[in-house]
């Protein structure tokens, strides 16, 4: 099967492995320096709870052109990044499109996907459960306690579901699917924004974080601000027994929060802030829409954009 994977950070880049080991025909989009690595190293990955290391061969280009067919295009990058590949994926001929990673607005991204294109798309929502980063040589460190991808569409039934089984057919690796992929995408906002936030207030020393009682406590009542904000607004949380479980055993919660920024893997799970950013404005226009008060919410969103202004002047 022929497939593009458009992004060669840590998600792409294991999900590029895992394709390739799947006896796929695949090709990475990246520019610049990164690649420039893929082209003379290979994709290489050091697998961080599997003790491993694991180096791929895999065609690379530079752009996108309207006249390059794919039988499936996976787009993974972050979310602040989609604008401005969506028109170019709306002018490539490929029909197939998966959109993997954090999303605040799946509807309006589909939306114009359709409206730009000539024809009609069948555009998927996704998840991959993994983390990590790249180092500066090029090299992958990869966080994950088994390969999975979760999928769904806006549509209802995800008409290229057997595309999508084949692709992955001949490796460890789950598809797992979704009624309501936006109200899960937008539910993953409210955790992602809350605890990447206090990280990055203390530029990134998660055991200072596990130390101030305060912050982790607003963070809880951050989320539970959260959550509210979707419940008024009609989504599902989901899963659901995570804001059933911050609400009854806020205690619980936060010593399950202090333990985990000490773990030491947990440094490789922060990502950028300009992404975090991001969705903390695509969340505002959702709370415009309600009249209810946030102040956990307002506080921690203040405190840690005022930084990323600061640290980007």
């Amino acid at each position: 099967m022929r497939i593009l994977v458009f992004g060669a950070g840590v998600q792409g880049s294991y999900l590029a492995h895992t394709l390739v080991r799947g006896t796929n025909d695949v090709t990475v989009l990246a520019r610049g320096k990164r690649a420039e690595q893929l082209k003379k190293h290979g994709l290489v990955i050091r697998h961080y709870f599997q003790y491993k290391n694991t180096i791929d061969e895999v065609k690379v280009i530079h752009a996108l052109q309207p006249d390059d067919l794919y039988d499936l295009i996976f787009v993974v990058m972050k979310y602040n990044d989609f604008p401005s590949v969506l028109p170019i994926l709306a002018e490539n001929q490929s029909q197939n499109i998966v959109l993997v990673g954090n999303n605040a607005d799946a509807h309006g991204m589909q939306d114009l996907l359709q409206e730009k294109s000539t024809m009609t798309k069948n555009v998927i929502f996704g998840f991959q459960l993994s983390g990590g980063l790249r180092e500066e040589s090029g090299r992958i460190i990869c966080l994950r306690g088994g390969g999975q991808l979760l999928l769904g569409s806006l549509d209802g039934e995800i008409t290229i579901k057997p595309l999508l089984e084949n692709a992955f057919k001949h490796v460890k690796f789950k598809l797992a699917y979704h009624d309501d992929m936006d109200a899960w995408l937008k539910s993953h906002i409210v955790s992602i924004v809350a605890l990447n936030s206090v990280g990055y207030l203390y530029d990134g020393d998660l055991k200072k974080v596990s130390k101030d009682k305060k912050l982790l406590k607003q963070a809880i009542s951050v989320m539970d601000e959260g959550f509210q904000i979707l419940e008024k607004l009609g989504y599902t949380i989901t899963p659901a027994n995570q804001v059933n479980f911050i609400r009854k055993h806020r205690q619980s919660v936060y010593y399950g929060l202090k333990i985990m920024h000490k773990l030491p893997f947990m440094k490789l799970m922060n990502g950028s802030y300009r992404e975090i950013a991001a969705l903390f404005d695509s969340f505002d226009k959702l709370k415009q829409q309600l009249n209810i008060a946030t102040p956990n919410w307002d506080e921690l969103e203040k405190q840690a954009i005022s930084k990323f202004i600061s640290n980007n002047h």
